[in-house]
């Protein structure tokens, strides 16, 4: 069992009151600089490190930030991470990552059980299947510092940061009615999902703006958000076995877009001489694929580090904070 060298062995050894050695060691100026040199060379000398569980109860600060994410193989989440911890580490920060698997009760339990392991603050990219944050809201009512990035919450009045779903939305669509598409459908995450509610404000504007009617029938929810292979494929089986059925897809997500094209290549579909499809993706991958899509490639390593940056002025400030920013980042479309 390994068991660190305390204070108090050090006290022991030099015959010192525990008190005079962690004065000593904390460089405070009570202390003679005699005495000083005398615990700090013996300190070195035996390897003591100080307990930073023992310490973040002292200072209340753990020195570590939980991140919630749906799934580090996301290649958007996994370009996030990388912002996240680019600034967390140059700031002395541990970054402690949960994934949700866009499950509801596991965010709660990723959560509860981060905060519990009392980390100074969150960045939280919510699941696709949470609609109810009250977890959030009172940890965050409780005080401790929450910022969201990417899928946000607008109950909870903090610091978000997002790309702009709306006009990558409408940069997509409008792509592939100037390509000759007017029969568009719309594959998404679930409805109420901040990025899902941008993303299709963004298709309806581009299709109002052709004059192209927007078709409830061509906009199919996946509350699992491509997590699910079955539920990908009965959106897309559901569409193609419309009476006037779509010509191409705009497809509102990472997981979702990868996740089309399989079900396309098992169902034999010709990308895109039977169906076109652009989408939003982060992934490098998409490159490899034959047929590849055109994509709005989001800001994600930007995203990751301006979100850390903002939970990391909440943690440190001296005052409690009562401005709070949404800060929205462009997107980019990438023509395969």
């Amino acid at each position: 069992m390994f068991e660190p060298v305390t204070i108090k062995d050090i006290a022991k050894a030099l015959g010192l009151s525990t008190s005079t050695v962690s004065r000593a060691l904390r460089d405070t100026y009570e202390i003679s600089p005699a005495t000083k040199k005398l615990v700090t060379d013996y300190a070195k000398q035996i390897g003591y490190k100080p307990n930073p569980i023992a310490l973040s109860l002292k200072e209340r600060r753990s020195k570590s930030i939980g991140v919630v994410v749906s799934e580090v193989a996301n290649s958007y989440f996994s370009q996030a991470v990388d912002g996240i911890e680019s600034i967390a580490y140059d700031k002395g920060y541990h970054v402690i990552i949960s994934q949700t698997h866009e499950s509801y009760e596991r965010e709660v339990i990723n959560v509860n059980h981060l905060a519990s392991r009392s980390v100074d603050g969150l960045l939280v990219s919510l699941s696709s299947q949470t609609s109810d944050i009250s977890h959030l809201k009172s940890l965050h009512d409780k005080g401790l510092p929450i910022v969201f990035f990417d899928r946000v919450a607008d109950e909870i009045v903090t610091h978000k940061v997002i790309a702009d779903n709306e006009k990558g939305a409408f940069e997509a669509t409008d792509y592939l009615i100037k390509s000759g598409y007017r029969k568009i459908a719309h594959l998404t995450s679930s409805s109420y999902l901040s990025i899902s509610i941008e993303r299709l404000s963004g298709y309806k504007k581009a299709l109002a703006h052709h004059g192209i009617e927007f078709r409830e029938d061509y906009v199919k929810y996946c509350p699992h958000g491509g997590m699910l292979y079955e539920e990908t494929e009965t959106a897309i089986k559901e569409l193609l076995a419309l009476k006037d059925k779509p010509n191409a897809i705009f497809v509102a997500g990472d997981r979702l877009s990868t996740g089309c094209l399989s079900v396309f290549k098992n169902l034999n579909v010709a990308v895109p001489n039977d169906m076109a499809i652009a989408g939003f993706s982060n992934s490098d991958v998409l490159d490899l694929f034959n047929p590849s899509l055109t994509s709005i490639r989001q800001p994600a390593y930007e995203i990751g580090r301006l979100a850390t940056e903002m939970l990391l002025k909440i943690i440190e400030a001296k005052y409690p904070i009562e401005e709070f920013e949404k800060k929205v980042l462009d997107t980019d479309l990438y023509i395969r």
